[in-house]
């Protein structure tokens, strides 16, 4: 939610929503603006760009107070805050508190902090911004304000060479990150069922377990109304108690995990967010209303088959067991459907709603049908035992089924999901090691301060250096979107190493010559791109496509076109930026004299190992938040196996004690208990692995292909599943003790009791 609103903020800013008037060339010279106004075009400018900071580049927008609406300026709607702001500091920028902090160095104008501003946007006047972003006369973009009067003179007639981009054509941040938030949605609804299952059944064994509570109020004359109002409340309050504490520890958890949120939107999506935390009234709400809904949802079965049973039903078990039985078919035939449903979306789905309706159709699924999976196969190895204890033993395990099914089902969900998720991080960590090399070839790589300082480096390096390759690029619009164009030279650095997806013949001849430019898979799958078509680029230019590239982590799109033709056709490009080939033994020492001969600090100079490092650093982050659930989703789920256990215990005298009278031990019993359970576990996991993988294909091959535009191979990694069984069978192990324990501490007494019962 704090994400949210952050980049809502800095889309409003931008003015994402709201159709803009562009120039296929790049800039719009002022008379442009001051002739579609004097026209009564309802227009503003905008001058964008970047400024360097302390600690990176800050988004810099230039506005004209007067003109730019409300909800558009630093203060939000209303203004005010921002419009004073100019008024009352000109020649200042206006940020909000963090990102001020970046723009304290020397060359800036002071800054003015504004607590509403969007993060990571600094905000000037237009001439301000002008100055600082050396485009005297010049301006990005004009924003439109309102509807054109139907008056006014087209635009062609008014400045030839314009055109009007709408809303649902430019860079939309909160549709960018709908991926992340669908992740994120799709991991709570996860956590939400696998809460459900465990509400579910300790509701359940909970009235199991008081039925002769509930046999004798009714029999004293308790209406089945009042029983059920009572048993409702009494849910109400435990949930409402449990919310509240669960919203304190949710904000605790929420403030460890956004710094990693936010260098996730930053680093994947390239979306900036302010990183604070505000504990709202909204969460509050919400919190409740989630705990109140689950335990109702959880809870209605229970309450149903209360309110209708008759009198003296709770008193006999078989009445509880048919209930079982027919809840047990209804889970058969969700099963089905939900299948049906899952084959539907694979089929005839598209987007990012169809994958994950794909996802939470798999998983629910397999765990509807997991309590008959484990029915068939226990009654297989029932009938194949010989011996009696072993009969016993296996038809005794079906027989507590219905008590531990659910708990069972919140292990398979968390299980296949961690398979799932792993699996998935695994592969794109793997792939995203290999690209980087691929990618960061040379050895150093250099960023100077002005022009003069790059030529004379580039001189420097002539006789010291194996190859000095330029990285210039410059922003521009390709396909209606912001895209970044790369020129580069023709050396074997990029014929052997640039990992091409795609590629028609002669590849790198052809981008050397200028004729064609290579395009990254994010942009060649917006705009289905493929070898030998055109992409119309700033200019206007119009190349053919020769290849794609893999480029992960790239939220943007991207070309790559030769250096000539890059210079030529874009002669402002900034040419500060080199990567240069050197023996890797000869790196460090040449490092050391670029830093001493040109007065450069580390931040400038980085050798090939150290952008791994941050590049693996930013990618570990990027996961944190989905580790964290899957942490979270199988703690709970070992959590219902204790306490399912738990509440079992002592309904299972009945069962044991003639076993007991029989001739076991009470240590052989406690023991049978364990082994019960390890199986149990064992089985769900040998279960949860196709499951898992299934899973990790649907997000490897559909939602990763929806949400960022390229599709990662898939690898097997059998030694996690292992780890995780393992982990799996020791929390079932540990979850088991406690009630093993129990019954092993059981008196004699206590067992022989058993038989003074009716039962």
């Amino acid at each position: 939610a704090e994400a949210r609103i952050s980049y809502d903020r800095a889309a409003a800013a931008l003015g994402s929503d709201r159709s803009v008037i562009r120039a296929p060339t790049g800039t719009i010279p002022e008379t442009a603006y001051v002739a579609l106004r004097r026209a009564g075009w309802p227009v503003t400018p905008v001058v964008d760009g970047w400024i360097a900071g302390d600690g990176g580049r800050v988004r810099l927008l230039g506005i004209d107070p007067l003109s730019t609406p409300p909800d558009l300026a630093p203060g939000g709607p209303g203004g005010a805050e921002g419009f004073l702001g100019f008024i009352a500091a000109p020649g200042r920028l206006i940020s909000a508190p963090r990102t001020a902090v970046r723009l304290r160095v020397d060359g800036l104008p002071p800054v003015v902090i504004s607590e509403t501003a969007a993060p990571g946007i600094a905000f000037a006047d237009v001439g301000v911004a002008q100055r600082l972003l050396g485009l005297e006369g010049q301006i990005s973009r004009m924003i439109l304000t309102g509807e054109r009067p139907k008056a006014a003179p087209d635009l062609e007639e008014i400045y030839p060479g314009l055109e009007v981009v709408l809303p649902d054509q430019s860079a939309d941040l909160g549709r960018l990150t709908d991926s992340f938030h669908l992740n994120l949605t799709a991991f709570g609804f996860l956590s939400f069922s696998v809460g459900l299952l465990i509400v579910h059944g300790a509701i359940g064994l909970a009235f199991e377990q008081r039925r002769p509570v509930l046999r004798t109020l009714r029999a004293l004359g308790v209406p089945s109304r009042t029983l059920t109002l009572l048993v409702v409340a009494e849910l109400g309050l435990l949930s409402i108690a449990s919310g509240a504490l669960g919203i304190v520890l949710g904000y605790g958890v929420a403030a460890l995990l956004i710094p990693d949120v936010a260098a996730t939107l930053r680093g994947l999506y390239g979306v900036p967010v302010e990183g604070s935390l505000v504990l709202r009234p909204l969460w509050w709400a919400a919190g409740l209303g989630i705990a109140l809904l689950g335990t109702g949802v959880a809870a209605a079965s229970t309450v149903w088959k209360i309110a209708r049973l008759p009198v003296l039903a709770p008193a006999r078990p078989r009445a509880w067991a048919q209930a079982d039985r027919n809840l047990a078919r209804i889970q058969a035939l969700g099963a089905a459907l939900l299948a049906l449903i899952a084959i539907a979306s694979a089929t005839l789905g598209e987007g990012l709603i169809a994958g994950f309706t794909l996802l939470g159709a798999l998983l629910l699924a397999g765990a509807l049908a997991l309590p008959l999976i484990l029915s068939v196969l226990l009654g297989i190895v029932t009938q194949i035992a010989r011996r009696p204890l072993a009969e016993w033993f296996w038809a005794d395990t079906r027989q507590q089924l219905p008590g531990l099914s659910l708990a069972l089902m919140a292990l398979l969900l968390a299980l296949a999901t961690n398979i799932g998720v792993g699996t998935m991080v695994s592969s794109f960590r793997l792939t995203f090691t290999g690209w980087l090399d691929q990618r960061l070839a040379s050895e150093l790589y250099v960023s100077t301060d002005s022009q003069d300082q790059a030529d004379r480096l580039q001189a420097w390096l002539a006789s010291r250096a194996d190859a000095v390759l330029p990285i210039w690029s410059v922003d521009g619009e390709v396909l209606g979107r912001p895209a970044e164009i790369y020129g580069v030279i023709d050396h074997a650095t990029y014929r052997e190493n640039w990992p091409l997806l795609e590629a028609s013949p002669e590849v790198w001849n052809r981008l050397a010559s200028g004729e064609a430019v290579l395009v990254n898979e994010q942009l060649a799958r917006r705009g289905g791109l493929a070898p030998g078509d055109t992409v119309r680029l700033p200019g206007p230019w119009s190349p053919e496509v020769a290849g794609i590239y893999s480029d992960y982590g790239n939220p943007a799109g991207q070309v790559i076109i030769g250096l000539d033709a890059l210079t030529s056709r874009y002669p402002d490009v900034e040419r500060l930026r080199f990567g240069i080939r050197v023996a890797p033994e000869e790196a460090p020492g040449l490092a050391r004299a670029l830093q001493e001969e040109f007065g450069l600090n580390e931040n400038q100079v980085s050798d090939q190992a150290a952008l791994k490092a941050l590049s693996l650093d930013i990618f570990e982050r990027t996961f944190t938040v989905t580790a964290a659930l899957n942490v979270l989703t199988l703690a709970i789920a070992g959590f219902a196996i204790l306490t399912s256990l738990l509440t079992l215990s002592a309904m299972r005298l009945p069962q044991l004690a003639p076993a007991w009278a029989l001739g076991l031990s009470r240590r052989d019993l406690s023991r049978l208990e364990v082994i019960r359970t390890v199986a149990l576990a064992a089985v769900t996991f040998a279960l949860a692995v196709p499951l898992g993988l299934v899973l990790a294909w649907v997000l490897l091959s559909v939602i990763n292909v929806e949400a960022f535009g390229w599709r990662l191979p898939m690898h097997l990694f059998p030694t996690d599943w292992l780890r995780l069984g393992g982990l799996a069978l020791l929390a079932a192990c540990a979850a088991a003790l406690w009630p093993a324990y129990k019954l092993r501490r059981t008196a004699p007494s206590q067992l022989l009791q058993v038989f003074t019962h009716e039962r």
